[in-house]
């Protein structure tokens, strides 16, 4: 019996390595004869000589050609260089190593420091949990910001999108976020930034503070699609890591957008067809995997803050339109606002936590309504204050509302360097009000 076992293990191995070569690259995409390989094992081209090796994804088939993805530069890599498949997907290292650490879209270290010690190797494509697994969100996470623990207040395990127009202030308020937040580790991923930036956020908004207990994954904007795709995929699953060790994780990432813009470079180089925009159909079903990894589970959570590059400031944009079906709310920043020098830039009246009325007590609820009427009242007569034209004593709703207007800009604004606690919050909303 165990000697029949044997025999059919023995018939089961293969006994000789199947090679590809390739055939044809076009654009970002190379196109090989054989190996035999899926959707995303990894394979490694060699040139001729055999002096450069470089790992590429199986991202499709063409007929009877395997259409591969590199991971990096492909100079060195041309006709009948050689192809073998590892038979394996992508997986990273994972350790509590990480948290201080700057890492690439491998978990690689790029900040110079000493080699990351592996505790265990995640699968990057980590698939989200059962719905009905999935604890109730009940319980508030405090950012350190006055104007979202008042009026957009955030689950622990909640997912918010942070939607803006380039230079309006999503980088610094990311990085005041990941300053002042009560969590207990941040998993922080700039896709596709410029690599000037990088320094100037890890030192000036993030600063040694936040550092401390962050992960920085990154993967800059010239680097090949294919690394800037990994790199969100990667900051989730070392979220996941520090999940599963019973930690309240908070997941940062800038931008969704970068992406996307990733994603679809990818999808239109194997042959997808342009939609809205030019973004590929595979995009839509790609973003719900991603977005629906973060949330609350038996054991820690992932909360989810997103930026969402709003491309010409239109708010309706495909992707900012399908991210917002699928968060728990959305922070607006608007360009008006940071134009009078009103930072951070946050539009309270536009933006919306589809939770606060579930984790926020009903005082705190009664008074962020109350402020939001107030503001609204104002800024629709507005034009009308400006210029003259009321008298005050018409409308004793109007009287209140411009007697508090200062005092709701105030609270409404903070500085980088600034932090308050829930309770802080609370009463400065109160004052302000009154």
């Amino acid at each position: 019996m165990q000697f029949a076992q044997i025999k059919r293990n023995i018939q089961k191995c293969d006994l000789f390595t199947r090679l590809g070569r390739i055939e044809q690259i076009v654009g970002l995409t190379v196109e090989a004869t054989g190996p035999a390989c899926n959707i995303g094992d990894i394979c490694i081209i060699a040139s001729e000589d055999g002096e450069r090796e470089m790992p590429a994804e199986v991202v499709g088939f063409r007929g009877s050609k395997v259409l591969l993805m590199p991971y990096g530069d492909m100079s060195g890599i041309g006709y009948g260089s050689v192809v073998r498949n590892t038979g394996k997907q992508l997986q990273i290292r994972v350790g509590k190593d990480l948290i201080g650490r700057t890492v690439d879209a491998m978990a690689n270290p790029i900040d110079g420091g000493p080699p990351i010690r592996a505790e265990a190797y995640y699968p990057i494509k980590g698939a989200p949990p059962n719905p009905l697994d999935r604890p109730r969100i009940r319980e508030p996470i405090q950012i350190g910001i006055k104007a979202i623990d008042g009026l957009l207040t955030i689950g622990k395990g909640q997912r918010m999108g942070i939607f803006a127009g380039s230079g309006v202030g999503k980088s610094t308020l990311m990085g005041s976020i990941a300053r002042n937040v009560r969590s207990d580790v941040n998993v922080i991923a700039l896709v596709g930034e410029r690599g000037r930036e990088v320094m100037d956020f890890i030192e000036n908004s993030l600063g040694e503070e936040g550092l401390k207990r962050s992960v920085l994954v990154v993967a800059t904007s010239d680097q090949p699609a294919m690394m800037r795709s990994k790199c969100a995929l990667t900051a989730t699953t070392i979220a996941e890591y520090f999940r599963d060790q019973g930690n309240d994780v908070l997941l940062m990432m800038d931008s969704l957008t970068r992406y996307c813009m990733a994603l679809r470079e990818i999808g239109l180089s194997i042959g997808e067809p342009p939609v809205a925009r030019g973004y590929t159909p595979s995009i839509y079903s790609d973003l719900p995997k991603l977005l629906e990894r973060a949330g609350n589970f038996e054991k820690g959570s992932i909360t989810g803050l997103y930026t969402v590059l709003v491309e010409g400031d239109d708010s309706n944009e495909p992707i900012s339109d399908t991210v917002r079906s699928i968060i728990d709310g959305h922070i607006m920043l608007s360009r008006k606002i940071a134009a009078k020098n009103h930072y951070p830039a946050i539009d309270v009246l536009v933006s919306l936590s589809r939770l606060m009325s579930e984790i926020a007590g009903p005082e705190h609820i009664r008074m962020a309504g109350r402020l939001r009427s107030i503001l609204a009242l104002y800024n629709s007569n507005e034009d009308l204050i400006n210029i003259g034209a009321y008298k005050m004593g018409t409308n004793p709703e109007l009287d209140h509302a411009i007697a508090c207007k200062n005092r709701i800009d105030d609270f409404l604004k903070q500085r980088t360097d600034e932090n308050f606690d829930l309770k802080d919050t609370l009463r400065i909303m109160a004052e302000a009000i009154q």
